[in-house]
């Protein structure tokens, strides 16, 4: 589908991710829908932006049936680019009762119900494309992740399933797997650094990978380098293995992640 005149919504949008999707899709022409928690943020990131008819609408994805209203408020939109989403890292047992719900809800409740709102348009349309941002952790478990990881994981088999269900259509559907993202993301909100050794890719990668899902129309995208890409396929196919590798090393990573996320909180 291409890109120019059409109106795409993000959420999540005011997020390092979120700027840099909606910005490379708003330099393809597409009038925008942007939408966080953060009325400010949205109204500068809305007059920040190339082209005209761009609009905000707040929302808390983490309140319930706050994704319908989402969908009603932004009415006929060609693209939905479901970015928003809770990390909940940390073991389950030591997730509170509040940050798992918020989780399921953004992470992966929301997303499905926003398609569900919006499809019956596309299908009238015969138009449309649905994109969601799961993670490289999508397809491979690390520890400290468990809530992560299943919703990333369940949004890329709904994505996937979707496709199949939609094709011939004219309503694409696309999942987007960020690997480890410098400058944006948990390392950024945390203050620690990535792994060493396995690189890193920029916010503005995944918004290229964003466009090229829709205007290509690929069923997946992985913006990651090549490292952990391969690391992750061997995850993928051979989770004891990986589980054997990195557990302690992803382990340390990941509490010191959440140290420093509660930190800057």
């Amino acid at each position: 589908m291409e890109l120019a005149g059409k109106t795409a919504l993000v959420t999540g949008a005011t997020g390092g991710l979120g700027r840099a999707i909606s910005e490379a899709l708003a330099a393809r022409g597409a009038r925008l829908v942007l939408s966080s928690r953060k009325a400010d943020d949205l109204a500068e990131l809305a007059a920040s932006l190339p082209g005209e008819g761009h609009r905000v609408a707040v929302a808390d994805l983490a309140l319930e049936r706050a994704a319908d209203r989402l969908a009603a408020d932004a009415g006929d939109v060609d693209a939905l680019v479901a970015n928003a989403g809770m990390s909940a890292g940390g073991r389950l047992d030591r997730v509170r009762p509040d940050e798992l719900e918020h989780a399921l809800r953004v992470n992966f409740e929301a997303p499905i119900r926003m398609t569900h709102a919006l499809l019956p348009g596309m299908l009238d349309r015969g138009e449309g494309h649905f994109v969601f941002i799961s993670s490289i952790q999508g397809k491979v478990a690390l520890s400290r992740s468990s809530v992560y990881s299943a919703t990333k994981f369940g949004l890329r088999g709904f994505a996937l399933s979707l496709r199949d269900d939609l094709a011939g259509t004219g309503v694409g559907v696309s999942v987007v797997l960020p690997g480890f993202i410098r400058d944006a993301g948990m390392f950024a909100k945390s203050g620690q650094r990535a792994p060493a050794g396995l690189g890193t890719s920029t916010p503005e990668s995944v918004g290229v990978g964003v466009v090229k899902a829709i205007e290509r129309d690929r069923a997946e995208v992985t913006v990651a380098p090549a490292l952990q890409r391969f690391v992750a396929g061997i995850g993928h196919r051979r989770p004891r293995l990986a589980s054997l590798l990195t557990r302690r090393s992803s382990a340390k990573v990941a509490d010191d992640v959440i140290g420093g996320q509660r930190a800057n909180r």
